[in-house]
């Protein structure tokens, strides 16, 4: 397998270098947190001029290091090696191993000379308001599964075959590293049930597996689609679980949500300028445990599509809504009917915004016309995008409507801007 880089990620903690806050580094377990730490993050370090013995390495998982699990030798240690008066940067791997270690690093904040960066993954490092615990004093870098390009860029093969893959199995490192269709697949169920379902559980104590696990199997069933917890329950009860509400429900999801399984995605009035609160649509945080989850079952490539293209537009920093056109159009008899359009993503940028549509495929006049009504309703100047799973040429249309196949939108960082 070849290196894999991660630039977006190393930039992040490049920008956030000897800023006086602990750098802390999020995200699902098994995404690649440690190797973005050592040896990504490091060897810069190195390259840049920084001695060696001015980087303080700790994997506090290892065995070895056993006895700085706890707080005061892990304190003593790091400050043993502090010499001089010159920076020296702190990297700790699977912090939550040491006790109380939110009291260790806000001391290690108090000295002058110390850049610290730390990664964790038990099932309190998965949890999206760790940065509170260090009483505003964390700066949270937010790690994904690779993105296709990343993930293209150490596989062996083309892209073509690389987008099958990624498609199916998804963007865990590890993947990459197996042989096999068996091999890959018994990976991703290992890493959903033994890892992260445990976490979860052991994280919220939840009484309820069953629920949690049905949950979870609806959500990923309907990628894509609109839903709440009140939807949800109903099939509780339809299927004689009438002890489970919507609030045992949006407490399971906001569980899911906490532990970057699934996001979020809200609705937005685009002419109204304002939220809807629901109902609202939810997307993997990687598309392969996503297809595990369902025994690789349901592979219904144009929702599949929609969830990678969700997930690339997050790493590339945009805030992401799903968007609501209000429209109105006479009827048979000539009546006036009020219709809602979506937009599948409205992306937010500090002052850039597009408006883009996941298409699978646009094999005819009536389709495009469909796919671009919500479009041209919007009446404002921001960017209108429509990606084609197909492989074609950029082209823009007679509306102006930008049309890019989902190769080039995901392996081109300036895609959007063509």
């Amino acid at each position: 397998m070849q290196e894999i880089k991660r630039d977006i990620y190393l930039k992040a903690l490049i920008d956030r270098k000897e800023n006086d806050m602990i750098k802390i580094i999020t995200g699902i377990r098994r995404c690649g947190k440690s190797y973005l730490l050592d040896p990504i993050f490091k060897n810069y370090l190195l390259s840049q001029g920084i001695k060696e013995d001015h980087i303080i390495k700790l994997e506090l998982d290892s065995l070895e290091n056993e006895e700085y699990r706890e707080k005061h030798k892990l304190y003593d240690f790091v400050m043993s090696k502090i010499k001089d008066d010159e920076m020296y940067y702190i990297l700790l791997d699977e912090i939550q191993l040491v006790k109380d270690f939110e009291s260790v690093l806000n001391s290690f904040l108090r000295k002058k000379n110390l850049d610290v960066y730390v990664t964790g993954s038990n099932s309190k490092f998965l949890s999206s308001d760790i940065v509170t615990e260090f009483r505003g004093r964390g700066d949270e870098i937010r790690v994904y599964p690779l993105s296709f390009a990343e993930f293209s860029s150490g596989y062996n093969g083309d892209n073509r075959d690389a987008f099958k893959e990624y498609i199916t199995y998804g963007g865990m490192p590890y993947i990459l590293s197996r042989k096999t269709e068996e091999q890959k697949s018994k990976y991703l169920n290992s890493l959903f049930e033994n890892t992260y379902i445990n976490d979860i559980i052991e994280r919220n104590k939840i009484q309820r597996k069953d629920v949690l696990d049905i949950i979870i199997n609806l959500l990923a069933s309907s990628v894509g689609s609109l839903t709440n917890p009140k939807k949800i329950a109903n099939t509780f009860i339809s299927n004689s679980m009438v002890d489970v509400t919507d609030k045992t429900v949006g407490n399971y999801i906001e569980c899911l949500l906490d532990a970057f399984m699934i996001n979020k995605v809200d609705r937005y009035d685009i002419k109204g300028k304002k939220y809807i609160s629901t109902p609202s649509k939810y997307y993997f945080t990687d598309i392969g445990l996503r297809n595990a989850r369902l025994n690789f079952r349901q592979q219904d490539e144009d929702h599949l599509m929609e969830n990678i293209i969700y997930n690339e537009l997050i790493v590339r920093g945009y805030n992401v809504d799903v968007g609501v056109v209000e429209h109105f159009e006479n009827d048979s008899t000539g009546k006036t009917i009020r219709k809602q359009l979506e937009v599948d993503f409205v992306c937010n940028q500090a002052s850039k915004r597009y408006y883009i549509q996941s298409a699978f495929a646009i094999p005819n006049k009536e389709k495009m016309e469909q796919e671009q009504k919500s479009l041209i309703n919007i009446n404002d100047s921001f960017k209108k995008i429509i990606i084609v799973k197909e492989d074609i040429n950029l082209w823009r249309n007679e509306e102006g409507i930008l049309i890019i196949s989902l190769e080039e939108f995901l392996l081109n960082q300036n895609s959007l801007d063509l």
